[in-house]
């Protein structure tokens, strides 16, 4: 069996690679948890300085990576791929990592050491994703390498090359090849190497239907397990945002990557006084956007990564048109196929009974609604199944504390959105999952406690 990536661009097969069997797949998790102690066993300064090399020889790829990126996924060649997003969050949990990992001291008298250590799970499962596959790799591989984990990392069929390359690139800096190794497994191998307790944890980063998967296949496993699933993030104008840096930075969170983002701008709530003022700025940026060819410079909207992704965001905007709403975005200023080419639309008269406002568009559209008041902006902000990051829009700290206190979510932004600050806990709640990546929350999540209760003699 193998897996096919077809390439957005043009229909093409841009690439094949077979799968492992059960067997291969049983040897190469022996090969990982064979090799773990030994990793595990080296100075915590020589794994972050293996890892930060590991980093480097990924930059040093950069200009081969970012074409390959616009042929698997997409995304267009101006925006010089994702470098930059995984050398700085790399380079953070490498920062944190002696006190993020450093020992808790109860009492070294003369009759007791007591202390809790932090050590590593073993053999760590990453699941990544192709909407940004090197930097949404990299949230768990440098971390999990760094605390003395071995690493396996399976990426998306849609993006393959991503975990060759970043093995490569890993294997010559000097990190072992069974400590960090790239597979290629299907959903069902997967799923009984996790149920038979082959992890020590694992990290996936997709569907909510992927993540309902992973648990069934850990069920009675008792295996750790990090989930970011879906999103529908919103954002929200007050009467005091500064509405030019509100609809810049919204509208690029909502249409940036062909909307392919998990944080992501899905829905927007305007305070109803400037409702117009920002839909006009809204549309002015959208209509100047060039959709075509990611491998042309001038291009700023490539296409979806797949043609059913495109065709579902069609739909839920069909739906929402034949329910009253109202498109602002001629279709005569972006022409497209039907296929994974999909124009970006912005749509007013929308509520909450339209799958647009509800289910997860991961596309280039966006719903805006008016609201009279904080109140109703935090009801309609809740009134979702995800939870992953809001974006909040005035010059007050504290009423924006205050309105995130209310949220349901993981990530509260002011002023800014469609970020991953490594320093904080990326995290969700409802169905975009559970679990915590980076920050010093991510480095618990990639170990566990270990206690020592040493009577002297």
């Amino acid at each position: 069996m193998t897996i096919t990536c077809i390439s957005p661009i043009d229909g093409s097969i841009y690439a094949t690679r077979p799968v492992l069997n059960e067997f291969e797949a049983a040897e190469a998790v022996a090969r990982g948890k064979a090799a773990q102690a030994d990793w595990a066993a080296r100075p915590l300064r020589e794994r972050i300085d293996l890892v930060l090399k590991g980093v480097a020889h990924v930059g040093a790829m950069n200009d081969e990576i970012v074409p390959e990126l616009a042929w698997q996924m997409g995304r267009p060649v101006r925006y010089g791929g994702e470098f930059g997003g995984f050398d700085e969050r790399a380079r953070h949990m490498a920062g944190i990592a002696e006190e993020a990992l450093a020992e808790i001291a109860l009492e070294d008298s003369d009759s007791f050491r007591r202390m809790i250590k932090r050590v590593p799970h073993g053999l760590v499962l990453v699941v990544a994703p192709w909407n940004y596959p090197y930097m949404t790799a990299i949230n768990t591989v440098a971390p999990a390498l760094i605390a003395g984990n071995a690493v396996m990392l399976k990426h998306a069929s849609q993006t393959p090359l991503v975990g060759e390359r970043m093995a490569r690139a890993f294997h010559a800096a000097g990190i072992p090849e069974d400590v960090f190794q790239n597979v290629f497994l299907d959903h069902r191998t997967t799923s009984a190497l996790i149920a038979d307790r082959a992890f020590g944890f694992v990290n996936f980063t997709g569907s909510v239907g992927g993540g309902k998967a992973m648990e069934a296949a850990a069920s009675g496993a008792f295996t750790g397990l990090g989930l970011e699933l879906g999103g529908k993030d919103p954002g929200y104008v007050m009467e005091d945002a500064d509405l030019e840096a509100a609809a810049e930075t919204l509208i690029d969170g909502a249409m940036f990557n062909s909307g392919q983002c998990c944080c992501g701008i899905e829905r927007i709530y305007v305070a109803e006084a400037f409702f117009s003022q920002f839909v006009d700025k809204a549309v002015s940026i959208v209509e100047n956007y060039k959709l075509g060819n990611p491998l042309d410079h001038e291009t700023t909207l490539g296409p979806m990564a797949q043609v059913r992704f495109a065709d579902e965001v069609r739909v839920q905007t069909e739906e929402a048109l034949a329910a009253g709403a109202k498109a602002l975005i001629d279709k005569s200023l972006f022409p497209e196929d039907g296929g994974a080419y999909l124009m970006p639309q912005i749509l007013v008269e929308v509520d909450h009974s339209m799958r647009v406002m509800r289910d997860e568009s991961f596309g280039p559209v966006v719903g805006i609604m008016p609201v009279k008041d904080d109140a109703e902006a935090v009801r309609l902000m809740n009134d979702s199944a995800y939870g992953l990051t809001a974006s909040l829009w005035t010059p007050d700290i504290g009423r924006a504390e205050a309105i995130g206190d209310a949220i349901e979510t993981g990530t509260v932004f002011m002023n800014r959105a469609d970020y991953l600050d490594p320093g904080l806990c990326w995290t969700g709640c409802k169905d975009t999952g559970r679990g915590g990546g980076l920050s010093v929350i991510g480095y618990h999540n990639l170990t566990r406690p270990k206690s020592y209760h040493l009577k002297k003699a």
